[in-house]
This record gives structure tokens, C-alpha cells and sequence, in this order.
């Protein structure tokens, strides 16, 4: 009998083992649902929320290599290919002043010579084609110079003090004449004069540096201000964010024209050298909290409505990583427009081109330049990026999400840029997001643009040829076809939400219809 039970009882066990992996898969399965939507990322939209301006002070102006680049085509070319998706207003570039423009000369008794002939077709060409200039007053004139003072960059710019102040003034009284006789000045009236470029490093050789700078910027302001007051001149087009303070406060003090504060400064820089402690402050991160420090300064100065522009910044490429030339830009680009927000009045990224001469010519398309397009002509992601940013509205609607900005255009549109970063030294991970659109009539449609390592990725492309050193112009034209954004994705929100994956270092920007 005992035996039949244990029999009996056997057979009534033997389905459980299918029961157990079942109900197991059951719940891993609703364990999966679980996890992914703990992982969902839920951004909400107010549509009605409360807006402020939102002026595009980062496309407002581009750096670029030196003066005597201008004069070619290809940087020209390059020029009206980010005019076209940026729009912006002002180019700044290094060395108007260097010998190979041509503009300082002195007879064999010493008296000083002056041409501007190079000098009229650099700023004819950049007029011609929308934009005004920064003008750099830099570097100078071997004949000029205190001593042969020659900065280590492949063109070899003198970075000594002038040997006579007299003759420096002269050069800039006749600079300034040239300038508005041949453009009037109600043209040069809307452009900047930024005095030397980072004099507080290499570029500057004068000691100590700080006081001979400001003894250089006082004699050039003044100037330039003699030649005519409606003349904007700053400075002190530091590398860093230093000598802010004690600019304002040397100009307040001595009575020196002033119309903008300039400095530089760039994601990789570090915490030391930005606030001269180390602390755990992420890249992706550090400039704009210098970019903070610096708009502080300001506001507790004798001039605290000065306009802050910083001149130099650019994300970091991460050595030898090259990031600057993956989707990582687009991600670090949008960080920073969002943080930077409300604390400056023109960013000029550094820069528009890589036709660029610091280390001589690049010797292949993709060495980590700064610039949106490379040599060639090919466009890069973070062109694309700044044409996708180019889009987001004139008003901003406050919004908690680290990683979003929320804009309203004029027509009422929203335009929402959303993000996926992560540091190219770390493992990433997708991202799923959903995006509740609140205060919309309805569900309206919405047009999606991407990048990311499948959208915008001209290096993909290039790999894909075999990484030609000397891509031909057919190559340069397959490349960005095959990486331009092309159409939109076309959705419908579905009870007032969007969901988007992200891919690491995904970018999207999002056009909801009115």
C-alpha cells in the first residue's frame, strides 16, 4: 500500500518541474518589464510652462585659425556651409597683424610703414559673405617687436611687446582710420576689438605678464577709442577664465574704455588651473561652472552690466580618442548650451574649420581637430549638431531634466533636444525615454532628427572607404551624402507621450506641430 501512495504521489508530482519553469519565465519576464521601466527616464513637458528668452548666443560667433586663411577658398567654402545652418554673425581668428599680411614695415631710418592691402580682402571676404569680425588685435610686427619673441605654432607669430608705444599707437590709430574710412563706421560700429589673444600663457611674453598686458590694452583702447567712440574694444582674452576681476578692476580704477569682457576657456581644462583647487567636477561639466565663476565676477564689479563673451571653448576630444569627431560632440554640445544658459552673451566656439595651421596642415581628415568641418571639406557630427540646435525656439520653459531643453518657437511650436551622454572613457548604455507633452491640444504630430553613430557619422563613412589619407572630391561628396540627416522620423504621440531610445551619445531633437 505504501508503496502504490509513493507511486500515486509521484505521478501527481511529475507535471510540477513545466509548472516551475513557467511560473520562472513568468516572472522573469514581468522582472524584465520591471526593470525596463525602472530604467525608462520620464521627462515631462509643459507645453505652457512658464518661458524665458532664449537668445542663441552659442551660434552667435565661430572661431577660426589665423588671419591669412581667410583669403582661401576653402575656408570660404567652409564659411557659408555653417552660415547656411547657424546663421551666425561674427568670425574670430588670430594674427591680423602677422608679417605675412603685411601691414607693419619700417624705412632705413625707422619711421613706420603701413599696408592694409591684405587686411581691406580679409575683411572684404567675411563681409561679402554675411559675417562681421571679432578683430583679435595680435601679434606683433617682427620690426614692431621688443625682441624676437616667435610662439612654438607652425606660423611662428611673435608674441613680444611692441619696442616703442609710440609706433604701437600709430599702427593702431592708422588700423582703426583704414578700418572705418574703407567701411564706415556704421558698419565697424557693430563690430568687436578684442586686444591680444590669452596673454596670461605663451602667447604673451611681456613680464610680468599681467601688468604689461594691461599697460598694452590701456595704450589700444584708448587708441581706438580716440579714432572714434563708437568703437568696441575688451578683454582680457584670457586662456581659463583668469583676470577677470582684476581687468575690471584695473579699467575702473585707471578710467580705460571697456565695452565686453572676453576669456576662453574649454572642457578639458582643469580644475586647477579653472579654480585653483582640484575637485571632482566631470568634463562634460567644468566649463560652464567656470563660465559661472566668471559671470559672478562681473556682477560684484565696479561694472556689473559689462557683456561677458567667451571667445574660446570647444568640448573635450579625450586625447587621443578623437571624440570631437564622434556623436560624443553632439551630446557634450548640447550639455553645455543647456548649462551655460543665462550666463554669457556670445560663446564662440572654437572652431568652424579645419583649415587650420596651429601644427601645420592636418595630415589626414580625421586627426581630433576643433573644427565642424575637416579638411576637404567633409562635414563632421557636431556640424550637424549645430544645425539641429539652430532649430530650438526663441523661449526656454524651465525643465529639471539634466539631460533636456525645452524651447518654444515663435509660432508656438515646441522644439525639445534630448540626449544620451557619456564620457568616451566609460562604458555607456542605451537610454529609453518618455516624453509626456502636457498643456498640446491633442496629440500632434512630431518630426524626429538624430545623431548618433547610425545618423551623421561621416567617420563611419570614411572608415567604410578604407580611411583614405587624401580623400578625392567624389569621396568628400559620398561622405556627406551618406551622413547628411536626410527626413525626419515621422511619429504621433499617443496619449500625450513619446517614447525615444538613445543610443550612447545619442542626440534627438524633437519638433512637435502647434
Amino acid at each position: 500500500m505504501r508503496k502504490k501512495r509513493l507511486q500515486k504521489r509521484r505521478s501527481e508530482v511529475r507535471p510540477l518541474p513545466l509548472l516551475r519553469l513557467l511560473l520562472a519565465l513568468a516572472l522573469a519576464l514581468c522582472a524584465g518589464s520591471v526593470l525596463r521601466a525602472q530604467n525608462v527616464e520620464k521627462i515631462v513637458i509643459d507645453g505652457q510652462g512658464k518661458a524665458t528668452a532664449f537668445p542663441h548666443y552659442w551660434e552667435e560667433a565661430f572661431g577660426s585659425g589665423r588671419a591669412n586663411l581667410t583669403l582661401r577658398e576653402s575656408y570660404r567654402n567652409d564659411l557659408r556651409e555653417v552660415k547656411k545652418i547657424a546663421d551666425f554673425k561674427y568670425v574670430r581668428f588670430h594674427a591680423i597683424f602677422h608679417d605675412e599680411n603685411g601691414v607693419y614695415d619700417e624705412d632705413e631710418k625707422g619711421n613706420p610703414l603701413f599696408n592694409f592691402t591684405y587686411v581691406g580682402q580679409i575683411y572684404d571676404g567675411l563681409l561679402k559673405n554675411g559675417v562681421r569680425p571679432i578683430v583679435e588685435i595680435s601679434f606683433m610686427p617682427k620690426k614692431l617687436a621688443l625682441r624676437q619673441d616667435l610662439h612654438p605654432f607652425w606660423y611662428k607669430q611673435n608674441v613680444a611687446p611692441p619696442k616703442d608705444y609710440a609706433k604701437w599707437d600709430l599702427l593702431i590709430k592708422k588700423f582703426g582710420e583704414f578700418l572705418v574710412e574703407r567701411y564706415g563706421i556704421e558698419e565697424v560700429a557693430q563690430w568687436y576689438f578684442e586686444v591680444w589673444n590669452e596673454p596670461n600663457i605663451d602667447f604673451w611674453s611681456g613680464e610680468p605678464k599681467q601688468a604689461t598686458y594691461f599697460e598694452l590694452y590701456d595704450h589700444t583702447a584708448r587708441t581706438l577709442k580716440a579714432v572714434n567712440p563708437r568703437l568696441r574694444v575688451g578683454g582680457p582674452a584670457t586662456s581659463s577664465a583668469h583676470w577677470v576681476s582684476d581687468f575690471v578692476a584695473h579699467t575702473a580704477q585707471e578710467k580705460v574704455p571697456v565695452d565686453f569682457v572676453s576669456t576662453h576657456g574649454y572642457a578639458d581644462d582643469t580644475t586647477e588651473d579653472y579654480f585653483g583647487a582640484k575637485l571632482d567636477i566631470p568634463i562634460e561639466k567644468r566649463m560652464c561652472k567656470a563660465v559661472e565663476k566668471v559671470h559672478k565676477e562681473i556682477l560684484l564689479s565696479a561694472m556689473p552690466k559689462l557683456p561677458l563673451f567667451w571667445t574660446e571653448w570647444n568640448v573635450s576630444g579625450y586625447g587621443q580618442r578623437h571624440a570631437g569627431d564622434t556623436s560624443y560632440s553632439a551630446t557634450a554640445i548640447a550639455q553645455t548650451v543647456r548649462d551655460c544658459d543665462g550666463l554669457m552673451d556670445m560663446a564662440s566656439f572654437w572652431t568652424f574649420s579645419d583649415v587650420f595651421e596651429e601644427n601645420g596642415p592636418f595630415r589626414e581628415p580625421f586627426p581630433g581637430g576643433f573644427g565642424l568641418i575637416a579638411p576637404g571639406g567633409i562635414k563632421k557630427p557636431h556640424y550637424y549638431t549645430f544645425s539641429l540646435l539652430h532649430k530650438l525656439g526663441s523661449q526656454r520653459i524651465a525643465n529639471d531634466a539634466d539631460n533636456v531643453l525645452v524651447t518654444r518657437r515663435a509660432d508656438g511650436g515646441l522644439v525639445v533636444a534630448v540626449w544620451n551622454l557619456w564620457p568616451p572613457d566609460q562604458k555607456g548604455e542605451e537610454k529609453e525615454v518618455e516624453l509626456e507633452f502636457r498643456g498640446v491640444k491633442g496629440d500632434p504630430r512630431v518630426s524626429v532628427s538624430r545623431i548618433d553613430a547610425a545618423h551623421g557619422n561621416t567617420l563611419a563613412t570614411w572608415r567604410k572607404m578604407g580611411s583614405p589619407r587624401y580623400p578625392t572630391e567624389k569621396q568628400v561628396e559620398e561622405m556627406n551624402r551618406e551622413s547628411a540627416l536626410g527626413n525626419t522620423e515621422r511619429m504621433k504621440l499617443k496619449d500625450g507621450k513619446l517614447e525615444i531610445t538613445l543610443p550612447v551619445n545619442g542626440f534627438a531633437l524633437i519638433e512637435a506641430e502647434r
